[in-house]
């Protein structure tokens, strides 16, 4: 594996002048109509699959069966990862969050068959989180997380919207107090802009080890449908492997 050294955009560093995120990163929920059966999957599936923060004191009491680990996924997209995580990693507790409709009707519709939305089996150690996942982050116990993904995110590249990316000096903060000392975060990113700022913030905090990314995907890493779009773009992913101190 090839490493890279982060460099600022411009040359310049903007993390000092960054502002405060704001109440909600996102933009839109939903973007095209969705269908009748994308409907009741989420009217009738994901309410059965949602992450309760009533119970995140407890975060291991919100599965089916007690986990070995508990993994938190911010912002998975298609679902695909998760999905190979999960089964990769059957003995952890595995909480993805996802806002958009879209992108938790992929999921949910490979979790349960047509016709089955209200009364199919659904994984005993997966729960999903349909808003901002800062909530979450919040709401569970100090050093309760063992792992942390964040797979290629929205880049918000307009420095205007620095404030909106997940990778925030702020949100560093949010990771860190919720991960366990000797916990990982992953980070992958095509985006040139994105790539820059996520080696900016991390050269300014003092809670995780952070060695310059990869060029290739790690081992235990699986791929995502927008890596695939990058690397067909001709866009080159980098990946991060972060350190809870």
């Amino acid at each position: 594996m090839t490493e890279v050294t982060g460099q600022a955009v411009g040359g310049q560093p903007e993390t000092a002048e960054v502002k405060p995120p704001p109440e909600r990163l996102y933009g839109r929920q939903r973007g095209h109509p969705l269908r009748p059966r994308q409907e009741r999957l989420l009217d009738e599936t994901l309410p059965r699959l949602r992450f309760s923060l009533e119970k995140a004191g407890n975060p291991a009491a919100v599965f089916g069966q007690e986990p070995e680990q508990i993994w938190l996924e911010v912002g998975f997209g298609g679902g695909e990862h998760v999905l190979a995580q999960t089964q990769a990693h059957p003995q952890v507790g595995y909480i993805a969050s996802e806002v958009f409709h879209n992108g938790l009707c992929s999921l949910l519709t490979k979790l349960v068959p047509v016709g089955q939305e209200a009364t199919a089996p659904v994984p005993d150690r997966l729960r999903l989180w349909d808003d901002d996942a800062r909530l979450v982050l919040k709401a569970l116990p100090e050093a309760s997380l063992d792992r942390l993904f964040l797979m290629f995110p929205d880049p918000w590249p307009k420095a205007r919207h620095a404030k909106r990316r997940f990778m925030h000096p702020q949100n560093v903060a949010l990771v860190a107090r919720a991960l366990k000392p000797g916990a990982v975060w992953r980070v992958a990113s095509d985006d040139p802009t994105y790539q820059a700022w996520v080696g900016e913030v991390m050269a300014q905090q003092d809670w995780f080890d952070a060695p310059a990314p990869v060029t290739e995907r790690p081992e235990g890493w699986f791929p995502t449908r927008y890596e695939a779009k990058a690397i067909a773009a001709g866009r080159q992913p980098l990946y991060w492997t972060f350190t809870r101190r």
